[in-house]
């Protein structure tokens, strides 16, 4: 069958002009006008479909203009055209390595080495898309192990041979949320977001961001969205379920804190904190709630655990350092509130913080004195009968006439408590001194009462009028007997 001479001539005819255009994309190429070069490659492809070349060379241009997608579907064309091809090869697996598809960049690669086994390029090649396989491999790994740091590692090192992969930007970005570093997964998501607004994975890690930051209303929208565009979405599901419940919990955990239910309260919390070990800011609020009704309970020691636990995992947690330090302070654990309220002093310089931090430095120097209410055994709230009954009882109890058969130790250790007792109840029975000793007003003055020049035994005799206890001089001696008759006698009343 021979073809009319007038066919022959229109396809020789197209086949010149889609030559045209081929050049003139040429030049536009080496001009670096890439989209110019497009244009051209595409009315030659319009005119000769069936060409090779021309698709091998749109791809080229495709795959400067960053359209690694549109690039991979021209060099596959090319190749279906031309299996013998060896720049359509090269070119399908460079655009399957920069998609992070590093398998199929491997077969390609592969049949280049087939057509011509020294070709550096695809030995080269070859190398790469082994290296990107290992990065994954080391991902996965991390990713398992929850070793976040080394999955962004491994991802980064990804992206500079595939930065065109989604899927390793999504794991880089969730990663980063993980280890708290929202701003940079955010940018992350945002930027796929912006090439394409219906990608689920970005939507998610979107959610993901605001929900570690405890927006839990925007993140749930997030991750709805994220499951109307992939309904399979796993963990779409499981955060949005986790965020939802989380805020319900914590919800009614203050609502039984406000109607003054602090075991409620307590409980409701704890629930809370077994949702999601890695919602680390609402953990935090949660173990500084938790604390809050904890001391309410009157269980201190665990509201400081609870608080210490909120500065782990936030230690810009203001709240939780105020709240830990007043526990410090209901235990007398002075030097821990100080600590605390100087971390919250230079944080936040207001009047009230120093205020707080002011009053801690003095409870600090008034624990180190002497604590005359201990030394007489009574409560700071203690009345006038109460102090004086206290006095009598520790008198009689560490006076040295009732030591006289002990050993020397004893009746040293005995007379140094005796001494103190006549100390604590010289101030705290006079109301001027008990006043400067309870506001720490006497810390700062010389003349105060130090027990210098003291005779316990005047105060004593004082004390009982003017019987027993005799001997002794400055600074409590003991010695002598039960002076004088009546009044009182250590051998007949032992049992104090």
């Amino acid at each position: 069958f021979n073809k009319p001479a007038a066919f022959l001539t229109v396809i020789s005819t197209c086949g010149g002009e889609a030559e045209v255009f081929k050049e003139q994309g040429n030049a536009f190429y080496s001009q670096k006008d890439y989209s110019e070069a497009f244009n051209f490659y595409t009315k030659a492809i319009d005119v000769s479909p069936k060409n090779a070349s021309y698709y091998g060379n749109r791809a080229a241009t495709l795959m400067m203009l960053f359209r690694f997608r549109e690039a991979l579907e021209d060099s596959q064309q090319a190749v279906r055209l031309d299996e013998y091809f060896m720049k359509g090869h090269l070119r399908e697996g460079k655009c399957h390595l920069t998609l992070g598809n590093a398998m199929a960049a491997n077969r390609c690669f592969q049949k280049v080495l087939e057509l011509e086994p020294s070709n550096r390029e695809a030995q080269q090649e070859n190398k790469t898309a082994a290296t990107l396989l290992e990065y994954e491999r080391m991902a996965d790994i991390g990713f398992e192990k929850r070793d976040f740091r080394t999955v962004v590692y491994c991802m980064d090192r990804a992206l500079a041979v595939a930065a065109a992969c989604h899927r390793f930007k999504i794991i880089k970005a969730e990663c980063l949320a993980l280890l708290g570093r929202y701003p940079e997964a955010q940018s992350v998501a945002s930027d796929i977001l912006r090439m394409d607004s219906t990608n689920a994975d970005a939507l998610y890690v979107r959610g993901l961001c605001l929900y570690y930051e405890d927006c839990i209303d925007k993140a749930v929208q997030f991750f709805v969205q994220a499951l109307r565009m992939a309904p399979d979405h796993e963990k779409a599901r499981l955060a949005c379920r986790n965020a939802k419940a989380l805020k319900a919990k914590k919800e009614e955990g203050n609502q039984a804190f406000k109607n003054c239910n602090y075991d409620a309260a307590y409980q409701l919390y704890t629930e809370a904190l077994t949702i999601d070990p890695n919602n680390i800011k609402t953990n935090a609020k949660l173990y500084c709630n938790r604390a809050t009704a904890g001391a309410k309970l009157k269980k201190l020691n665990e509201a400081i655990d609870d608080c210490t636990s909120a500065i782990k995992l936030d230690d810009t947690y203001i709240k939780a350092y105020l709240r830990r330090a007043q526990c410090y302070m209901n235990t007398e654990q002075y030097e821990e509130a100080v600590r605390d309220y100087e971390k919250v002093y230079q944080t936040e310089k207001t009047s009230d913080h120093k205020h707080m931090l002011k009053t801690a430095q003095l409870e600090l120097k008034k624990s180190k004195r002497k604590d005359y209410y201990k030394v007489l055994g009574i409560g700071k709230t203690a009345t006038e009968d109460e102090i004086k009954k206290a006095y009598r009882k520790r008198a009689l109890m560490h006076h040295p006439d009732r030591h006289s058969a002990a050993t020397p130790e004893v009746q040293k250790e005995e007379e140094k408590k005796f001494k103190e007792v006549g100390e604590a109840f010289t101030v705290l029975s006079d109301p001027k001194k008990k006043m400067r000793y309870d506001s720490g007003h006497d810390l700062d003055d010389e003349s105060s009462f130090d027990g210098g020049d003291f005779d316990a035994n005047n105060i004593f005799r004082a004390f009982f009028g003017g019987h027993g206890g005799g001997g002794g001089g400055g600074g409590g001696g003991g010695g002598g007997g039960g002076g004088g008759g009546g009044g009182f006698s250590f051998d007949s009343s032992p049992g104090i």
